[in-house]
């Protein structure tokens, strides 16, 4: 027989296993919900920087670039879509110096937009993939979290670094303004 004392203490139990249990399974669904989303941030940013480096191998094939910086850039984009994950900060950024320094005014004006929207792109997913393994990490470096190892055996993600491009001042679009004025 259970005294009062006891059954109180087991009620108490109970009721916060009720509590406790579901809370810390929340918090393993969002761990998990968060390195699904960094893993798609990842593909999304691969597959940026793939297109980056197939508008950079155009880029080399035209005309307006010497033969030397065309196969300088040719190399430089197989070498960054190539490159493992381990070495492709570097390598992109690599590809980022050498499109820094080509002269875009020299492209045909189609490419040279296509170039512009292809790096705004990386940009774009790059911020993305590095915001999703800011909120892993966090959610990570809880206390709870590191106690009981929530994390399982799902690797650390890492974040992306490379150069930004500057901003072109206004790349001029191969398709005509369709906009009205309303005056």
């Amino acid at each position: 027989m259970v005294s009062g004392t006891g059954l109180g203490a087991l009620i108490a139990l109970v009721a916060l296993m009720f509590v406790v249990i579901p809370w810390l399974l929340g918090i393993a669904n969002r761990l998990d919900r968060l390195h699904i989303r960094t893993d798609a941030a990842w593909a999304a940013v691969d597959a940026a920087l793939a297109r980056r480096a197939v508008v950079a191998r155009a880029v080399a094939a035209t005309s307006a670039l010497d033969p030397r910086a065309a196969a300088a850039l040719r190399v430089a984009a197989d070498t960054a879509e190539r490159a493992p994950r381990a070495e492709r900060e570097a390598a992109e950024n690599q590809l980022s110096r050498l499109l820094a320094d080509l002269d875009r005014d020299r492209l045909p004006g189609p490419l040279a937009a296509e170039l512009a929207d292809a790096e705004q792109r990386v940009v774009l997913a790059r911020r993305v993939h590095n915001d999703a393994v800011r909120d892993t990490l966090a959610l990570r470096r809880r206390r709870t979290v590191r106690w009981l190892r929530l994390a399982g055996t799902a690797p650390r993600p890492e974040y992306f670094e490379i150069a930004e491009p500057e901003a072109p001042a206004e790349v001029a679009s191969p398709w005509p303004d369709r906009t009205r004025d309303a005056g």
